[in-house]
Order: structure tokens, then sequence, then C-alpha cells
């Protein structure tokens, strides 16, 4: 099955502007401020300046749930591979995604958050997925929101090899009010962890993103590229099309529908195109999962017209991912307790 490839290798993020508000590289007082900091700072040291060799290395994105990650990888693969919403625990699965600029190949992988409230065996799974992607990285982007610091980031803070390069990701800049409460939170940050670098930045803007690849670029080990130019990601069609049903599923129930509820491929087709110019033809039936009679009742929505909109909006934005027509079929069936079940949590997908 093939994956979706990129239009353009050097593509900007959607919704990233050249002139966002958040860049924070007009806030020539911050850099100062940064640059002050880190004099003095004991630093891992980066491999050096990419040469023209190949280079490639695995970059894991981590934090606690709802900081941004996969906003962020997909800003910085440069095209959408990872579903997101404002619910916490909407990303389940380690999600690699590619990006290659130059000599450069990086290939980016977004975690779960670590689960620190519950302890069923759908959390097990998503904290194992946690610690395996930072086990043997090339380098770590701890993401948490600027000016916050809560003990769930200390958590996955604690999990991070002391060995491994970890860049600060101080994610969403643009709403700190008031940039001057930064200074002291990344001092007292510098003393938590030997940090090789702080970011202050935004996930929505454009030259942000520049400006962490740059800093990424560094600690790439040169060697082969692992994918040809034009990959995005290793994940297939039909998982990207059970994740686009599962964020359009969550987007449009909002904090009603409890996070537990998954999405099952049952039917994924695949036709070519029957005339020149035609695109080829996926033929999906997906089964959303709940876990009681009224949150079926709750997705269906009145006169099922909730779960068609899911439908809509899921075939629409597939469609402009894998470049085909896509018919969907949706169903919605109860399964009591399956989060706590470890046996289906497996039969579902979860590692």
């Amino acid at each position: 099955m093939s994956t979706p490839k990129a239009k353009s290798a050097k593509a900007v993020p959607s919704g990233a502007k050249a002139e966002a508000q958040s860049d924070v590289q007009s806030q020539p007082d911050l850099d100062t401020m940064l640059e002050g900091l880190l004099k003095g700072t004991p630093k891992l040291a980066a491999p050096g300046t990419p040469s023209v060799d190949q280079r490639c290395g695995l970059v894991a994105i981590v934090g606690k749930p709802n900081v941004g990650k996969s906003t962020l990888l997909n800003a910085l693969v440069g095209q959408k591979i990872s579903i997101t919403s404002r619910k916490a625990q909407t990303t389940r699965h380690r999600i690699t995604g590619m990006r290659t600029e130059g000599a450069n190949q990086f290939v980016f992988v977004d975690t779960p958050g670590f689960q620190t409230l519950h302890g069923n065996a759908l959390n097990k799974s998503l904290n194992k997925t946690v610690v395996g992607a930072v086990a043997d990285v090339d380098l770590i982007l701890f993401v948490v929101e600027a000016g916050s610091f809560t003990p769930a980031d200390a958590r996955v803070l604690a999990l991070l090899d002391k060995d491994i390069p970890v860049l600060l990701i101080a994610n969403k800049l643009d709403n700190v009010h008031r940039r001057g409460d930064i200074a002291p939170w990344l001092q007292e940050m510098q003393a938590k962890h030997a940090f090789t670098e702080f970011v202050p930045m935004s996930a929505k803007s454009a030259k942000d993103i520049v400006r962490v690849l740059a800093l990424c670029a560094g600690f790439l080990p040169q060697q082969a590229w692992w994918y040809s130019e034009d990959e995005l990601t290793d994940r297939s069609e039909k998982f990207l099309a059970s994740e686009l049903v599962r964020e359009k599923l969550f987007r449009l129930t909002g904090d009603e529908l409890p996070y537990t509820s998954t999405v099952v491929i049952d039917k994924f087709e695949e036709e070519p195109p029957q005339r020149k110019g035609q695109k080829r033809l996926l033929r999906i039936a997906a089964t959303i999962v709940v876990e009681r009679d009224g949150h079926k009742a709750m997705v269906i929505g009145d006169k099922g017209e909730r779960i068609k909109r899911i439908g809509m909006e899921t075939r629409v934005e597939l469609e402009k991912l894998a470049d085909a027509k896509v018919f969907l079929e949706l169903w919605v069936k109860v399964r009591s307790g399956w989060a706590d079940d470890e046996a289906r949590v497996r039969s579902f997908g979860y590692e």
C-alpha cells in the first residue's frame, strides 16, 4: 500500500504565516536573554555542521498530553500526518514523519502523551510506546507549554536518558502575554535538566519551524538516508484513514465523548483508475467503538446528522491527502470496558 507523497520537499506547514505574530525572531531581548542563560551551561556536543554527505537521524517528540506535539510534527514534516484536537490523549500511536532538506533527512517520531491519571490497559500500552520511542534516538524534543512546568511534565522529563541531547521546546509562546515572565521560568528549567538548547516558539510560526529544523540538523549522524526523498510517513493510508475518523469524532463531539472511543477499519480496498485522467478509488468501511449506548447515540446524532458530518469531513480530507476518490461507510458499535481488556486493546491495533 502506498503512502501519501509530499508535493514538495520544502512545503510550508499549512496555517503557518511568514509574518506570524508569535515569531520570536522579532524579540531581540529574548534572544539576548537566552544567550546569557546558556553561557557557562554544560552542553552536549553536537556532531557539527552537516557536510555535503547525507545525514539522517531519529528525533523523538515527547511531552505530556495536549502540549502540541502532533501540531509540531505536522509543521516540521510540512504536511499533516498526525491528527490533532483539543482533547487530551488524541495521539495513541508512534507516528513517524520524514522531511528531507538538502543533504539532511529528519526522521521525527511523535509519541502519545505520557499518561499519569489512568492505569487501564490502553494507557499502559500508550506509556510503553513513549518509553520505547525515547530509548534509541539521536535527539529529543521535550515539548512543554511556555512558562509552565507541571508534575505531569516532570514525570516525562524523568524518562529521558541523560546521555541523549534534549532541546527544551517551549511551545505556545503566542499564548504568553508577558514575555518578561519567560526569563525566570527558563532559569528554573535550566536547573531541572542539562538541556542542550532552550527554544521558545510557536508551532504555528513558519520561521520558528525553520529555526527548529536548523537546530536539529546539527545532531543528525552522517549516514545514508533511510527513506526516499518524497516519503512523508511510514504509516499506511489505512492507518491514516482510521486516525482521521477518530480526529473528526473528537472534534465534533467535544468533551462529551470519553477519550477511550476508538476506530477500527473493517475494509480497505483500492481500485486503480478506470480511464486515463481518473483518480484511483479507495473503498473504506470503519467502525467507531464506544463503551456505552449513550455514547453511541451521541456519535450518531439527531437523525444521523453527526455521523454523516464525521464521514463527510473525513472523506474530504482523506481525498486530499491520498489524492484519490474515497467512498467511506461508518458504523458505531458498543464494546463496554474494552480499554481495560489487554487482549482487546491489542486486537484494536495498540502495542
